[in-house]
């Protein structure tokens, strides 16, 4: 197989909790709106956690018919949703062979909406009352299959499931498809849904949640107040193709995908490693395929969750891979104190805001970092976003049982 193809970003979707498309997330992103707000979904009342980030006014219906809404949980219709924004955008449709199309489309944890109120009816009313759409609404590859069904992908349709990690492997792993002659394009994301009972529940139990009730002073990277993310929501989906398929159907080109790095710190099933080598050996892959050199003015969305650990480890990561002379040059950013932690779509989120950073020359900001920590001790782009033109955008993503990926990208 060719190992030297280019691929390229054509077209781009997502629902979060600062917007319901990419023109509407790169708006908040540059003014840093926050999306975080109380939670809605259930009573609280018994919980610490208090807050999420939510998606608001999204209509499954204005994305697919009714029956395709009976029978799939939210995450879901949220891959569905951000799917047909980048397909349409893309203008890819009718202009690849099925075969030839494929999906790689990841979510950490699947349908746990519809596993929760099945389990309801099961215990409350009886087995004969769970719905026989349970197994496929509930299981974590859905949402590629369903893309893959609505597109006529032929070609490989796979999730990854990586925690936190899901969306960037699975466009790291599109991506390599692609680049090696398997693929001429791919529709790539990810996706989550799990603001529910049991989700929140175990989450805080564990003391990953932040417990703060206000707003401004809950999703905190990089600050020394920080306690823990806020479970976020929503997709991001991109369509990625060989560039000269690309160039001959005359399609936008928003980006390249030049480098992608995949580790895991086989250490601990939620802490990361305390050398951050996992991490940095992730980004140093990334890097390499993307031809840095010295000297390169770099952006760096964080996954910068605001967790104790996580944040810490993520600043001696990047020292590690850039050299601390380096690292204190590049600008880095974590967009999670704006979108909450979109678990299995933060990566996919995050890499649409790397392409916009490339496309704008604008640096969206860490909101609400009054008190930066002195053991994360870079440039974050404390508040307000930043015009500044960069060379190389890097995409760092973070997920339990120590899976780390990182995805470079350059603009054309």
């Amino acid at each position: 197989m060719n190992e030297n193809r280019r691929v390229v970003v054509t077209g781009m979707g997502a629902i979060s909790p600062i917007g319901n498309s990419v023109d509407e997330v790169w708006a908040a992103m540059k003014e840093g709106r926050c999306g975080i707000g109380e939670i809605t979904y259930f009573d609280t009342a018994d919980y610490k956690a208090k807050l999420d980030a939510e998606v608001k006014d999204f209509n499954p219906r204005d994305w697919m018919d009714k029956a395709d809404t009976l029978r799939s949980d939210r995450n879901a219709q949220f891959a569905i949703a951000a799917a047909v924004q980048a397909v349409n955008e893309s203008g890819i449709e009718g202009q690849i062979e099925p075969e030839r199309f494929a999906v790689y489309f990841g979510s950490g944890i699947g349908g746990i909406q519809t596993f929760t109120k099945e389990m309801d009816k099961l215990r409350q009313r009886g087995p004969g009352r769970v719905s026989p759409y349970f197994v496929p609404m509930m299981i974590a590859n859905m949402a590629a299959g369903m893309i893959a069904i609505r597109f006529n992908c032929q070609n490989a349709a796979l999730p990854a499931v990586t925690a936190c990690a899901s969306g960037s492997n699975a466009i790291g792993e599109a991506v390599r498809a692609i680049r090696h002659g398997y693929a001429d394009a791919a529709i790539t994301g990810g996706t989550e849904a799990a603001i529910t009972e049991p989700g929140v529940a175990g989450f805080v139990n564990m003391q990953a949640l932040s417990t703060a009730t206000d707003p401004n002073a809950a999703s905190l990277p990089f600050d020394r107040r920080r306690a823990g993310f806020v479970i976020g929501e929503g997709a991001a989906a991109l369509v990625v193709e060989e560039y000269e398929h690309a160039v001959k159907r005359g399609a936008r080109i928003y980006g390249e995908i030049v480098g992608y790095g995949s580790t895991c710190d086989a250490y601990h099933i939620t802490a990361p490693r305390p050398d951050a080598d996992g991490g940095r050996r992730a980004m140093v892959e990334a890097m390499k395929e993307a031809g840095y050199r010295t000297g390169e003015s770099v952006y760096i969305n964080a996954h910068g969750t605001g967790t104790p650990l996580n944040d810490k480890g993520e600043t001696l990561a990047i020292k590690g891979a850039l050299g601390d002379e380096e690292a204190a040059k590049a600008l880095i950013s974590s967009t999670k104190s704006m979108t909450g932690h979109m678990l299995g779509a933060a990566g996919a989120i995050e890499a649409i805001a790397c392409i916009k950073a490339l496309e704008t020359d604008i640096i969206p900001p860490t909101i609400n970092l009054l008190e930066p920590d002195p053991e994360c001790d870079l440039d974050y782009v404390p508040n307000t976003a930043r015009e500044k033109r960069i060379d190389l955008a890097l995409s760092n993503s973070l997920g339990f049982g120590g899976h780390n990926a990182c995805l470079a990208f350059r603009r054309i």
